[in-house]
C-alpha cells in the first residue's frame, strides 16, 4: 500500500506549495490522527491559477476534439491501473470501506470514457436559409475558463464530472477540491496530466472556500461555474454567480423520501435500502432519508429493516468486512445527535442506534427512528449520516405529499408491483431523478441533478456537455 503524502497546489503545470507557506493539517476520521499536511492556496496562488487557466484555454480549445478524446481515453485507463493505490488514500482520508474508494475509482474511469465520447459529438446545426448563396449555422464553442468546487463525500466522482466536461469541451479548468480529502482529488489530476493534458489546463486549489468561492467566481477570467455542495451555500454561490452573468451549474442537497407500497417485494426493499443507507455512512446527497410505507406491510418492512441496520458491520474501512466506516469530520457526530434528541423530544422512537461508536475516530451507529412529526428537524433537514426515518401512510395520495412537501427534489426512490403506480410516481414525484424497485441512480450515462431547492443543470447523461459550451450563430453569403 502507498504511503499517505503531503498535498500539494497543482498551478501552471507544478506541484507547488502556496507561496504564503500556509498548511492545513490532513485528518484520519477512523484514528483522529494527523496523517499528513495540505498546501493552502491564498491570493497569490489563485491569481497564479487564474493566469495558467487563461493560458490554458488558449492552448486546449485549439486541441482538435478527437485529440482531447484520446487523452481523455487515456486518463481512463491509468485511473483503472492505480485504482488499489488511490482507492487506499481515499479510504485514509475519508473514511469509506476500501471496496467503496477503489469502485469510486474505477466508476469515475467510466465516467471519463463516457464524456470523452460524447466531446465527439458536440455537434452544430446547419439551418435552411431563405435566399440563395446564404449558410446559415450555429457552433458549438467551448465556453471558457471554469471553476469548480466539489465537497469531501466522493472525493473523485464529484471532481471528474466537471473535470470531464471542461477538458472535452476545449476548456480549462481551476478544481478548488475539498480540504479534507485531498490526496485522491491530486491522484485524479495526476492521471490527466500523465495522459498528456497540457500544462496551464487543469489547477488544482485548496484553502478556506469561502475565500476562493469569492475571489474566483467574479473574476473576468472564469466564464463557468460547476459547484456540489449544501442549498446555503449553493444559494449563495448562484447569487454571486449572477451578480457576474456567470453561467452555473448547481447540484445541491436533498432529503430523499422512500415510498414503499403495499405491494412491493419488501425483502428487496428492505436489502435494496438498508445498504445504500449505510453506503459512505449515510453522507450521500442521494441518500434515502424519509421512508414512507403503506400500513399493511409497515410493520414487516420495519422489522427487517432495523435487522439490516443492526448487522451493519461499523469500522475502520482499511480492516476487511467492514461495511461502514466513520464520518468524515468530528462535527457530524454533534450535528446527528442534535437531530436525533430533537426527533425523539418531539415524539418519535429511537428503534435503534443513536450512538456513538468508541471514543476514537467519528464513527456512529446505523440509526432507525419510526413515527416522527413532520416538525422535527430530520424531516425538514438533511441529516447526512446513517440516520433513517421510517412512517407509515395510508395511501398514494398521502405518500406524495409528503414526498412533496420540502422544497428539495433531488432524488427519490420507490417500491410497488403496478406499473400504473410506477408511472404515475414518474410524473407526481418532484425530483429530479426517480427510480423504481431498483437503484438506477449517477451512471454516467444518465443524467445526474435536482430540481427546486436542489439546484439546477445536470451532469452525466446526452446532455453533460451542453453547460460548458456556447451556442454561436454564422451567418454568410457568397
Amino acid at each position: 500500500m502507498p504511503t499517505y503524502p503531503d498535498v500539494k497546489l497543482f498551478i501552471a503545470g507544478e506541484w507547488r506549495d502556496g507561496q504564503e507557506g500556509k498548511t492545513l493539517p490532513i485528518v484520519d476520521p477512523a484514528t483522529e490522527e494527523e496523517i499528513g499536511r495540505l498546501a493552502h492556496a491564498t491570493k497569490p496562488d489563485l491569481d497564479a491559477a487564474l493566469e495558467s487557466a487563461e493560458r490554458g484555454f488558449k492552448v486546449w480549445r485549439d486541441v482538435p476534439a478527437f485529440e482531447r478524446y484520446k487523452i481523455m481515453r487515456k486518463a481512463a485507463d491509468i485511473l483503472r491501473e492505480r485504482k488499489d493505490d488511490i482507492g487506499w488514500l481515499m479510504t485514509r482520508e475519508q473514511g469509506k470501506p476500501l471496496p467503496q474508494s477503489t469502485l469510486e475509482v474505477a466508476a469515475a474511469a467510466d465516467t471519463v470514457d463516457w464524456i470523452a465520447e460524447e466531446g465527439r459529438r458536440t455537434y452544430g446545426l446547419v439551418i435552411p436559409a431563405r435566399a440563395p448563396g446564404v449558410t446559415n449555422m450555429t457552433l458549438k464553442l467551448p465556453i471558457g475558463p471554469v471553476a469548480a468546487f466539489t465537497p469531501w463525500n466522493f472525493p473523485i466522482n464529484q471532481i471528474v464530472r466537471k473535470l470531464c466536461s471542461a477538458l472535452a469541451t476545449g476548456c480549462s479548468i481551476i478544481v478548488k477540491a475539498p480540504e479534507e480529502t485531498p490526496a485522491s482529488p491530486a491522484e485524479l489530476i495526476k492521471a490527466f496530466t500523465d495522459a498528456g493534458v497540457p500544462a496551464d489546463v487543469v489547477n488544482l486549489v485548496y484553502g478556506v472556500p469561502a475565500e476562493i468561492s469569492e475571489y474566483l467566481i467574479p473574476h473576468p477570467t472564469i466564464r463557468k461555474i460547476s459547484f456540489t455542495g449544501s442549498t446555503p451555500v449553493g444559494k449563495h454561490l448562484a447569487a454571486l454567480a449572477g451578480q457576474h452573468m456567470k453561467r452555473a451549474t448547481m447540484e445541491l442537497g436533498g432529503h430523499a423520501p422512500v415510498m414503499v407500497f403495499d405491494d412491493a417485494d419488501v425483502e428487496k426493499a428492505v436489502k435494496t435500502m438498508a445498504i445504500f443507507k449505510t453506503r459512505n455512512a449515510g453522507q450521500v446527497c442521494i441518500s434515502p432519508t424519509r421512508f414512507l410505507v403503506q400500513e399493511k406491510i409497515a410493520d414487516q418492512f420495519l422489522e427487517g429493516f432495523i435487522g439490516a441496520m443492526e448487522k451493519t458491520k461499523v469500522g475502520n474501512g482499511l480492516e476487511k468486512d467492514t461495511d461502514m466506516g466513520p464520518l468524515a469530520n468530528e462535527r457530524r457526530i454533534p450535528a446527528i445527535e442534535d437531530m436525533i434528541n430533537d426527533a425523539t423530544s418531539k415524539g418519535g422512537n429511537l428503534a435503534t442506534g443513536g450512538e456513538r461508536v468508541g471514543n476514537k475516530g467519528y464513527f456512529f451507529q446505523p440509526t432507525v427512528l419510526t413515527d416522527v412529526p413532520t416538525d422535527a428537524k430530520i424531516m425538514n433537514d438533511e441529516p447526512f449520516g446513517p440516520v433513517a426515518v421510517i412512517n407509515r401512510f395510508k395511501d398514494y395520495d398521502e405518500a406524495v405529499s409528503e414526498a412533496n412537501r420540502l422544497p428539495y427534489g433531488l432524488a427519490s426512490y420507490a417500491f410497488t408491483g403496478s406499473g400504473a403506480v410506477a408511472d404515475r410516481l414518474g410524473r407526481d414525484v418532484e425530483s429530479g431523478m426517480v427510480t423504481v424497485n431498483h437503484l438506477g441512480l449517477a451512471l454516467p450515462e444518465v443524467p445526474f441533478g435536482g430540481i427546486k431547492d436542489s439546484g439546477y443543470g445536470t451532469e452525466g447523461g446526452a446532455d453533460v456537455l451542453e453547460a460548458y459550451l456556447e451556442t454561436r450563430f454564422y451567418t454568410s453569403q457568397f
